[in-house]
């Protein structure tokens, strides 16, 4: 098993010349890979449940929606080992440019489906298909996109390159949910139709960008060398499960989390009548804007203190939190409403997201790392993907305190597993990369 800690000192210790480029447009490609899926999150909590399935009553609707949305996330790790497979066999660029032309295709489609009123059952059937290929794509893309910035970044500043990538989440977020605050007030089902078609635009400019960045060094050292593996999922599943694993309960806290804290909290506000649909997703642009800052920050600061402490915080703000944030929403005032969401979002989805850009990738071998760290990070989509169905189960047995629970209880998985996961950026790597800082700066 892959225990050392040496995976952070590989590669060029200064990084490339390309590093920033590389960083910027893999951000880029995250952005409209998050503004796809999370446009369909926000479109299932708010109109979904009436257009695509029967409206005789909204609770099985609402559970309808979701669960069309648990599918998109429940068939992510299949992506994750379809794009982790081959962006350890023939390389993580063309992982990148296949993943975004069939998520691009998939999310314009759903801006062209018919209604339950219009064709009945076909109408969710149709949802679920495209959410599938929503959920593949999605699935293939995190890898490549993250191993490449982190495989082109310099050895002390991984943390805040791949934090850029990881920031991409919070900007697809914000641009989303923006679209949807202007569109709902067009009519009918333009309202979400609208956001979902504008899409084509952002997936080619990612297109045209990603076709330009050059393969990662690290993965053309592996070829070089003739270290390709034949199998590299069977093989890092014998030698790394235990970090796949670990990864899975890393990940589950942040992703999971953001299922109570947004997915659902859109649909909950609605219910219980705390919020408009206005206020709601206003207080989502105030904490996506604060989170693109947010999470390049909490990446940069795992270069500084290290991987671990970053996660610890975060996931010990989670448990904390769990129960006032519901009573922080629960008053209907709408800054306290602003206030809780930009906590859950900002200090506990944020920090953990920031931290995952590097320590994921440094706990895999170069030869195994896109199908590792793809497996880690993906197979927790089928407990977040469901987690909105869940949490309103729970809600309809015990209300709010419930939905509190679950949030509280994924914090406390994620704790866990940052106990039992090393630490790859310690005081001895971050020494020895301040090293090469300085030799190169003395040579200069």
């Amino acid at each position: 098993m892959s225990t050392s800690h040496s995976h952070s000192l590989e590669g060029n210790a200064h990084g490339t010349t390309s590093t920033r480029k590389v960083a910027v447009s893999s951000g880029i490609g995250a952005t409209i890979e998050a503004y796809d899926f999370i446009g369909y999150g926000t479109a299932a909590a708010l109109y979904f449940s009436h257009d695509f399935f029967p409206s005789s009553d909204p609770l099985t609707g609402t559970l309808l929606s979701f669960a069309t949305l648990g599918v998109g996330f429940a068939v992510r790790p299949l992506g994750g080992v379809i794009g982790g497979y081959l962006g350890d066999k023939v390389g993580r660029k063309p992982v990148l440019v296949a993943s975004l032309i069939l998520m691009g295709l998939a999310t314009f489609f759903i801006g062209l489906l018919p209604t339950y009123e219009t064709v009945g059952i076909w109408a969710g059937i149709l949802l679920v298909l495209v959410r599938v290929v929503q959920g593949l794509a999605y699935g293939a893309e995190w890898g490549g996109a993250i191993l490449m910035t982190y495989e082109h970044a310099p050895w002390r500043s991984k943390g805040k390159y791949t934090g850029i990538v990881q920031s991409g989440f919070p900007v697809g977020l914000l641009l989303a949910n923006l679209v949807f605050l202007v569109s709902v007030h067009l009519p009918g089902t333009w309202a979400w139709r609208v956001p979902f078609l504008l899409s084509i635009i952002l997936v080619i400019v990612g297109l045209v960008i990603r076709s330009k960045v050059p393969e990662s060094p690290v993965f053309e050292e592996v070829k070089a060398r003739g270290e390709i593996v034949k199998n590299p999922i069977t093989q890092v599943l014998r030698d790394d499960w235990r970090n796949i694993l670990r990864g899975i309960g890393l990940r589950v806290a942040e992703t999971a989390g953001y299922a109570v804290a947004i997915t659902f909290m859109l649909s909950y506000l609605k219910t219980e009548h705390l919020a408009d649909n206005t206020l709601t997703l206003t207080a989502i642009c105030v904490a996506s804007a604060i989170g693109i800052f947010a999470t390049y920050n909490w990446g940069k600061a795992t270069d500084k203190v290290g991987r671990r402490p970053i996660y610890l915080f975060g996931t010990l703000v989670m448990v904390v939190f769990a129960f006032p944030m519901f009573l922080l929403v629960n008053t209907g005032v709408a800054v306290l409403i602003v206030i809780a969401v930009v906590i859950a979002y900002a200090v506990c989805q944020n920090s953990l997201a920031g931290a995952q850009g590097a320590w994921f990738p440094e706990l895999f071998n170069a030869n195994t790392r896109s199908s590792g760290a793809s497996m880690a990070y993906q197979f927790s989509a089928v407990v977040s993907g469901f987690t909105p169905f869940v949490v309103t189960l729970l809600y309809s047995a015990w209300g709010w305190m419930g939905a509190a629970a679950l949030f509280g209880f994924y914090g406390l998985v994620g704790l866990v597993a940052t106990l039992v996961t090393q630490e790859t950026f310690g005081p001895v790597e971050r020494a020895a990369a301040v090293a090469e800082d300085e030799t190169m700066r003395v040579a200069a």
